[in-house]
């Protein structure tokens, strides 16, 4: 019998995020710091549109796109917090969750060889979906000095005469790094010199610290006609489960992301749009609240991670803290793997999200005080435990 597998697929590397997941789920006791899902419930008003929904009878299809009242609120919502005006019925599509949109904008923007630059350290799934699509991923890696913001001259170095698109992720996962407006303002004259698409992921929007308030890419002139915008509900308004999200680009590139949307999905689920409204039109409160505790826990880690001397990077945004091990004289993933075997705390190693995140840890804060004092208590004796040997 022939070999029926896709050798692109099988010679692709599973998460690394996964794979210590997967571990934790059989330690009844271990405490995992690494997942990155908000510990709280989704907001009661929320939860009570999708009851209505249910109980009106509101179960079927959506359009392909999505509601039309929730993509129109949508709109509305990123004028709001952007100052971007986007039209709900040409400009705007409902995907299933953050995800599919970032792959969708990848298979409709690209041809074999495009090649894409990605800063890293970013999410897993960027590079796989890029090479999915049959696009080349040119990685530029970010330095802790500049705090891992993309610096002009890196962005200049990566682009060749195949250089279709920029991916950036900002606030961004694993580090909790921010790119200001002037931080953007200094890579515009690249992207327009050589005719770049832009694709930014802005689904940590709505957490950043310390009075550092996200500014979009796409609120800079003569970026929205060249730029994907993907976003969603899940870090936001604590909605990982509903699996919602939406992307907002020019009407020629929509068109064919809701294309394939059409072919492989259908739509979004109807009772999470119904729900999502309320969301985005009255969702600020719990989102402010989240984000206060965040803060909160932000500030914990980091004054441990002190207390232990541990060099720390200090995030502005979403809800991860990077500390370095490679003071220690491990590696990030010896440092993961002895951690969950001898006191029975899970991150991620830092190389999960690109080989320049070697020598750092992904710690998650989207867990309560409590659990994260008791997890830290145990990654303390860890450190202390190996300064001795």
């Amino acid at each position: 019998m022939r070999d029926f597998l896709s050798k692109k697929i099988v010679d692709m590397p599973s998460s690394g995020i996964r794979k210590f997941f997967d571990i934790v789920t059989e330690m009844p006791h271990a405490i995992s710091l690494g997942v990155g899902e908000p510990d709280f419930d989704t907001p009661w008003p929320i939860r009570e549109e999708a009851i209505k929904a249910i109980k009106a009878g509101r179960t079927f299809y959506t359009a392909n796109a999505g509601l039309i009242e929730l993509r129109t609120a949508i709109c509305a919502y990123t004028k709001r917090k952007i100052g971007v005006e986007y039209d709900p019925a040409t400009e705007c599509f409902i995907s299933v969750g953050g995800s599919e949109a970032i792959d969708l904008a990848f298979r409709a923007t690209l041809n074999p060889g495009d090649e894409v630059i990605v800063p890293q350290p970013s999410f897993v799934s960027y590079v796989p979906c890029i090479e999915m699509a049959g696009g080349v991923p040119v990685i530029i890696p970010l330095k802790e000095e500049n705090e891992f913001r993309l610096q002009p001259e890196e962005l200049e170095a990566a682009i060749t005469p195949n250089t279709k698109a920029l991916f950036i992720s900002y606030p961004n996962n694993p580090t909790g790094a921010i790119m200001e407006k002037e931080d953007l303002e200094k890579l515009i004259p690249i992207i327009l010199e050589h005719d770049l698409l832009v694709i930014t992921d802005e689904i940590y929007a709505e957490l950043t610290y310390g009075g550092k308030n996200h500014y979009s890419i796409v609120a800079l002139s003569g970026m929205k006609e060249r730029c994907i915008l993907v976003n969603g509900f899940s870090k936001a308004f604590a909605m990982t489960g509903w699996r919602l999200g939406y992307a907002m680009a020019p009407h020629a590139i929509m068109e064919q992301m809701i294309k394939i949307h059409q072919y492989c999905i259908m739509s979004s689920p109807t009772i999470s749009q119904y729900a999502a409204i309320h969301a985005m039109t009255d969702g600020d409160a719990d989102t402010q609240m989240m984000r206060q505790s965040y803060d909160k826990r932000r500030k914990y880690l980091l004054r441990r991670f002190k207390e232990m001397k541990i060099p720390c990077f200090e995030p502005k945004g979403a809800f991860y803290i990077f500390p370095t091990t490679s003071v220690l004289g491990i590696t990030s993933v010896e440092f993961a793997l002895e951690l969950l075997r001898k006191k029975e705390v899970a991150v991620v190693p830092g190389s999960a999200f690109g080989a320049c995140g070697e020598g750092f840890l992904r710690i998650s804060y989207a867990y309560s005080l409590e659990d994260l004092r008791i997890a830290f208590d145990r990654i303390e004796e860890f450190i202390n435990d190996l300064r001795a040997e």
